[in-house]
């Protein structure tokens, strides 16, 4: 199961780049076919960092839990840092989302 996500990851990394370079790229001569690159690369960046963002959260949270339920004396010590994990997490998400609005404002 992990390879398989391992490989999912790795092929949606590689059609994004590609995607991206090729928005990027595109010279002002290609018109249409340049905004169609840019939105797709768009989605694709938002799409991957909201997948990524939900499965490493789901897993921070529940191997805090874990370690909450196994020992609870050490919840404060679980607690706090699981919640600036989780704030690390998101701000990777966002951070895709602004690179997505500067591709898109590229339109």
């Amino acid at each position: 199961m992990r390879r398989k996500a391992m490989g999912i990851l790795a092929m949606t990394l590689v059609l994004s780049l590609t995607f991206t370079t090729l928005a990027l790229a595109a010279e002002e001569a290609l018109g249409q076919e340049a905004k169609k690159f840019i939105g797709l690369a768009c989605g694709l960046a938002i799409a991957i960092a909201a997948l990524g963002g939900g499965l490493g959260q789901g897993i921070a949270i529940s191997k805090g839990l874990e370690g909450i339920a196994r020992n609870p004396e050490a919840q404060p010590k679980i607690f706090i840092p699981m919640i600036v994990g989780l704030a690390l997490i998101e701000s990777l998400v966002i951070y895709a989302l602004v690179i997505s609005i500067m591709l898109y404002v590229k339109l």
